[in-house]
């Protein structure tokens, strides 16, 4: 299964998700923000609210479109506006605990079907493991890890997440994996 492309029929994202694609982009070029609208509006969302669901490829189409119109690195930009925006779970502390909530974040915040998942293994102290099976892109998914480690990391850490499994979705895999240092 490559990336862009829903597990199944009929998934669903929080409109929240949604939203912070659109509101990601207020950093950059207003162009940006006017394609991604209009990427939304064609595929009938004009103005998402945050508690309702919409579908997962239209929500996916639009990354595509940021992928190939706009810039790629976007993609990671609008990953660290995740943890901000989802639905996440409370009482998380350190950073293992926090890469290993993303899989929890991410079932509260799609629904419908096979979505996939965010699984964490960590592999010695300051460094673990995310493999990511699902339709997201990779810039994005790494956007995403960075910023939870970053968030649940001691001030004076550094973080760096790297892909480095086998196979990428980017070649037709199902799957990324990414080491995390911290």
């Amino acid at each position: 299964m490559a990336q862009y492309e829903p597990f199944e029929e009929g998934v669903e994202a929080r409109g929240r998700v949604i939203i912070a694609i659109e509101s990601g982009l207020s950093r950059f070029r207003e162009e940006y923000r006017t394609r991604v609208r209009a990427a939304l509006s064609e595929k009938g969302i004009d103005d998402p609210n945050p508690d309702d669901w919409y579908p997962q490829g239209a929500e996916l189409d639009v990354l595509a479109t940021i992928a190939e119109e706009l810039e790629p690195h976007l993609l990671d930009r609008l990953g660290e506006q995740i943890p901000a925006v989802a639905r996440w779970p409370s009482g998380v502390s350190g950073v293992a605990e926090g890469l290993r909530s993303i899989d929890d974040a991410y079932h509260r915040n799609h629904r419908g079907g096979e979505i996939g998942h965010y699984r964490f293994e960590k592999v010695a102290d300051g460094r673990g493991r995310v493999e990511c099976r699902n339709p997201y892109p990779c810039p994005f998914d790494r956007g995403l890890i960075r910023a939870v480690a970053r968030q649940y990391s001691p001030v004076e850490s550094f973080v760096f997440v790297e892909e480095r499994g086998e196979r990428c979705r980017r070649e037709g895999a199902d799957r990324c994996t990414y080491v995390v240092h911290w």
